[in-house]
């Protein structure tokens, strides 16, 4: 029976718990499940570090969707950190204070949410980290996609659609994101084997289509002469698209991006719509994160890294992968 010392409750999670202390775990403490298997229901706590961003609002419906798999599992309320760290902490700090079986966390900043990481460790509650890393190896599974390998394919294309050379101007995410500093430094190895390609500009956009529009409109009417954007997510590739319509630009400059999701506004079907020369499907391992927190609940070990491939989207495949990953008939 699950004990009611444990039972959540959505005023619960609105108490601000105190201050965490940045008790360092050693990796062999880490917790691997629960002890006690033959409770009928498993807590489990999600703390999202932005859900206005296209790619973790929908990382959001696969998670509900793919937990619902799993009987035992209840999911609390979502928390959206808005990305605001010290928000996401104290949000982190109340799943731990109110002793969820499990832990999922998407940290906004690595360095900020290592120490409440460590804090749930110490605590024994088994974590999974989610698409983004944390500074510590005192957690139960990290689940995502390389995003150095994310950005080195888009470097690839760039070279590729860039044969004879041209200039090129990055929009970033958050600048201390750990994706951010990962896909630049792919991009930047994926061009190397075209020497003539020059990234004239790079600026922080912090994953957000209405900055990328901002940034990319001053870009064009400083008549910088650009030939593709390489933009680290699909809504600030989207973004500098429809500024550089809005200055008749769409047909003179390439643009690449990242996420590839299957709605009506992202990655894939702007490919399909010509609006996008690529982008890459960065997986949002909600399905493999439902799947580690049942296991982890009922006391199983699992695997200590979750590697997921990145798939290129083509408007050769930019079809049949829209039908594979559209979740807009699931519930």
């Amino acid at each position: 029976m699950f004990a009611t010392k444990r039972r959540l409750s959505v005023a619960a999670l609105a108490v601000v718990a105190g201050l965490v202390t940045a008790t360092a775990c050693a990796s062999t403490d880490e917790p691997t499940g629960q002890k006690e298997t033959d409770k009928d229901e498993f807590v489990v706590g999600y703390s999202q570090s932005n859900n206005a961003e296209p790619y973790r609002a929908q990382l959001n419906i696969q998670l509900e969707y793919f937990v619902k798999k799993y009987p035992k599992l209840k999911l609390m309320p979502i928390t959206d950190a808005q990305q605001d760290s010290g928000k996401q902490v104290s949000q982190v700090q109340n799943f731990i204070t109110n002793n969820v079986d499990v832990l999922i966390v998407s940290p906004n900043e690595s360095a900020p949410l290592t120490p409440v990481v460590d804090k749930a460790c110490e605590k024994k509650i088994p974590v999974i980290i989610l698409d983004r890393s944390v500074n510590t190896d005192c957690y139960s599974s990290f689940i995502g996609g390389d995003n150095v390998e994310a950005g080195r394919k888009a470097g690839e294309l760039a070279a590729k659609e860039l044969p004879d050379g041209g200039n090129v101007v990055v929009l970033q995410g958050i600048l201390s994101n750990q994706p951010q500093i990962d896909r630049l430094k792919g991009f930047e190895e994926g061009i190397k084997s075209n020497p003539k390609i020059k990234i004239l500009k790079k600026r922080e956009a912090k994953w957000l289509k209405p900055d990328a529009t901002r940034i990319t409109s001053q870009w064009l009417s400083q008549k910088l002469d650009i030939d593709l954007v390489y933009a680290e997510n699909d809504p600030m590739a989207l973004g500098a698209y429809q500024a550089a319509a809005a200055a008749g630009k769409e047909k003179d400059i390439k643009f690449i991006g990242t996420d590839g999701l299957a709605i009506p506004d992202g990655g894939i079907r702007a490919v399909q719509q010509g609006k996008l020369t690529g982008t890459f499907i960065y997986p949002t391992g909600a399905e493999e994160a439902a799947k580690a927190a049942n296991d982890l609940a009922a006391g199983k070990t699992v695997e200590k890294k979750q590697v997921l491939p990145i798939d290129a989207v083509t408007s050769d495949n930019a079809a049949e992968l829209y039908k594979k990953y559209d979740f807009s008939g699931r519930s």
